[in-house]
């Protein structure tokens, strides 16, 4: 299995009395959180106090559901873990919001939180407001997490540029956190580690002086060094708020029968992101939304000669082989085989029509399986995304269009004899 290293720091910076950040790194427990709270008179370091120590309290009086997915992953333990991890964010925000009313000196308080859980190869992702998490994987930056302020909100649906968020004066207002209301949304992902991925949580102090392709140069490893040369870089680059960041690193242990196991998962994390990656359907979303659809979508392993979707059934969900090979039959004629990378069914994601075609298993094979409800229900918290897919549907509709209106023009041109019999077309 692949090891987890883990080093956390924080500083109050040059212009702050107090420092309202928390963090927590509990390695036993694989949970790591980040917190920047808000609120005058010491509230703010009241409420990202509170809400660490309670999210970490929910955490642990719910480790069997932790425990149950990383022993059996499936739907259910996925929906379960999910669960667990926006409902201890949740409890946290109800009661610091619950301390706020009860003492007015500390009402409007609030925080923001990132909180990091390992559960075997992967890692469950939980987040409200402006800390940030990001990974740095074959040398490029990938931030998880979106910022809720409403600058970022103008900006993803292109009302301002992101020139104009940077000399913003809201720059710092939010639009979701931590206790200024009895509950919040908040944001879970589940993402897959690789052997030399790199995580970094940190606060706002942090992350206003990085730009993202700046982070893999100043993030290599994880160390106590790396910690404090990350929080040295905010304080040189002017220290203006409390900094705080957690350093993740993720390693190949040394047993060579161990690290022979952490290849295979490193290996098999990278084919299912590039599978997704690969898809057209899903070309023009950002690698974190691209880990969005991947965390709803399921696992499923067939044997050779085993059927995979029947003709004439109804189709409900998308399939992208991973590993192995099938062959596509239309009755008893077989038209296509997939390798690895190949997809089918994609039309379920539309309609339940029934499917035109059997699939069956070559070799042993291993599929991800997304559904039209998953697809639907993410698609509906993320109406970005869903413009997105939209359009990338539209496009591969489009080309389909175009290839059948280009086979139909040379059929008529072939079989002249035929050409009234064929119905005209026009793909645009």
């Amino acid at each position: 299995m692949l090891e987890l290293v883990a080093f956390g720091g924080t500083d109050v910076g040059k212009k702050r009395k107090n420092n309202e950040d928390s963090y927590a790194v509990d390695a036993d427990r694989g949970v790591y959180i980040v917190a920047d709270g808000m609120g005058g008179h010491a509230s703010g370091e009241d409420a990202s106090r509170f809400a660490v120590s309670m999210t970490r309290e929910h955490l642990n009086a719910n480790a069997y559901a932790i425990e149950q997915y990383r022993a059996t992953p499936n739907d259910q333990t996925k929906a379960a873990l999910l669960q667990v991890i926006e409902k201890a964010i949740q409890g946290a925000c109800a009661r610091v919001y619950a301390i706020g009313q009860a003492e007015p000196q500390k009402r409007g308080m609030g925080t923001t939180i990132d909180v990091v859980v390992r559960v075997g190869s992967q890692v469950v992702l939980g987040h409200v407001g402006d800390s940030r998490v990001y990974v740095v994987r074959n040398g490029q930056s990938y931030r998880l997490t979106e910022d809720h302020t409403l600058v970022a909100q103008q900006v993803k649906a292109g009302v301002m540029s992101p020139q104009d968020a940077e000399q913003s004066t809201m720059k710092g207002i939010l639009t979701r956190a931590v206790g200024t209301h009895a509950s919040v949304q908040v944001d879970t992902l589940l993402l897959d580690l690789m052997a030399g991925d790199v995580l970094l949580l940190c606060t706002d102090g942090l992350h206003k002086y990085l730009q993202d392709h700046e982070i893999p140069a100043r993030l290599r490893e994880a160390s106590p060094g790396q910690v404090q040369a990350l929080i040295d870089h905010a304080l040189a680059s002017g220290g203006s708020d409390n900094v705080t960041a957690i350093v993740l690193g993720v390693q190949a242990p040394q047993a060579a029968a161990q690290a022979a196991e952490a290849k295979a998962e490193t290996a098999k994390a990278g084919s299912r992101i590039d599978a997704v990656r690969a898809l057209p359907l899903f070309q023009h979303l950002s690698y974190k939304e691209q880990v969005a659809v991947l965390s709803v979508a399921s696992n499923r392993s067939y044997q050779t000669g085993q059927d995979i979707v029947r003709e004439a059934d109804p189709g409900l969900e998308m399939f992208v082989v991973v590993e192995g090979r099938v062959a596509v039959h239309r009755g008893n004629i077989k038209i296509a085989e997939l390798a690895a990378g190949g997809h089918f069914g994609e039309m379920a994601l539309v309609d339940d029509a029934p499917r035109s075609a059997s699939v069956r298993a070559l070799a042993p094979t291993d599929c991800l399986v997304l559904s039209r409800e998953a697809l639907s229900n993410l698609m509906k918290l993320d109406p970005v995304l869903a413009v997105k897919v939209l359009w990338s549907f539209v496009e591969v509709l489009s080309g389909r269009l175009r290839t059948v209106n280009a086979e139909l023009t040379d059929f008529k041109l072939e079989h002249p004899e035929r050409r009234s019999s064929v119905p005209p077309f026009v793909a645009g």
